[in-house]
Parts: structure tokens; C-alpha cells; sequence
């Protein structure tokens, strides 16, 4: 039941991080098709990334800490890059370059989310896989 519960656990972060770079990606369209100005679109993307990342950094530890070496091992890349991105002063958008970054951000954004929905489909196999071996 406990692994049951690690796993539920992990899918909710999961789902918490996709849903805060679909909102960065929401806001990088939002900007592209001139909704929105640069700065409020830059101070809403940058007000998501912190949480991002410490959302991730949990997900990772709790592999860790529950013994899902697979799964950690296939976080730890991504947690690296976050933490290369927070050391290098780089994981905030600059206001007065977003346009000129725009397509850099929205790759990475959509390189992280092709990422995530694979970690989600890897937690939600092995989610099924502790309810069935449970039984």
C-alpha cells in the first residue's frame, strides 16, 4: 500500500510540473501572438520557474527516498539540467530579449513537457504495476 501510495504521490507531482510549463508555454503563446505585453508575460513565466524546478527537485528526492532507482535515474537529468540553469543565472526571462528568445523558450518548454509526459507514462505504467502486484 505504501508503494501505492508513492506512486500516487509521484503522478501528482508530475501533473503539478506539467502544469506549470503548460502554463509557461500558455504565456510564451500568449506573447508570440501579442495578447499579452512583455513584461507582464515575462513576470508570469518567471513567477512559475522557481516552483517548477523545486516541484522537481521533490519528485526527484521522493524516487530516491522510495527506492524507485529506475525512475530516479531517469529524473536525474533533468533535475541536473535545472540546477546547471539556477547556477548559471539563466533560468529567468530577461524582459528586454524575450522576443529574441522566444523560440529558444518555447523549445526547451516543449523539450521539458516531451520529457514529462514521458516520466508520466513510466509512473503511470508503474503505478497500475503496484496495484496489480498488491492483489
Amino acid at each position: 500500500m505504501g508503494d501505492l501510495l508513492s506512486w500516487l504521490f509521484s503522478f501528482f507531482l508530475l501533473v503539478a510540473v506539467l502544469g506549470t510549463i503548460l502554463y509557461q508555454l500558455m504565456c510564451l503563446a500568449d506573447l508570440e501572438y501579442d495578447y499579452v505585453n512583455p513584461y507582464d508575460s515575462a513576470s508570469r513565466i518567471n513567477r512559475g520557474v522557481l516552483p517548477e524546478f523545486a516541484l522537481q527537485g521533490a519528485l526527484c528526492f521522493l524516487h530516491l527516498v522510495t527506492g524507485h532507482w529506475l525512475m530516479f535515474l531517469i529524473c536525474l537529468p533533468y533535475l541536473y539540467y535545472n540546477i546547471k540553469v539556477y547556477i548559471d543565472r539563466c533560468h529567468l526571462v530577461d524582459v528586454t530579449e524575450i522576443f529574441n528568445q522566444l523560440p529558444w523558450e518555447k523549445k526547451i518548454r516543449l523539450y521539458k513537457l516531451g520529457y514529462l509526459v514521458m516520466l508520466l507514462a513510466f509512473s503511470i505504467v508503474w503505478m497500475v504495476w503496484s496495484i496489480v502486484d498488491d492483489e
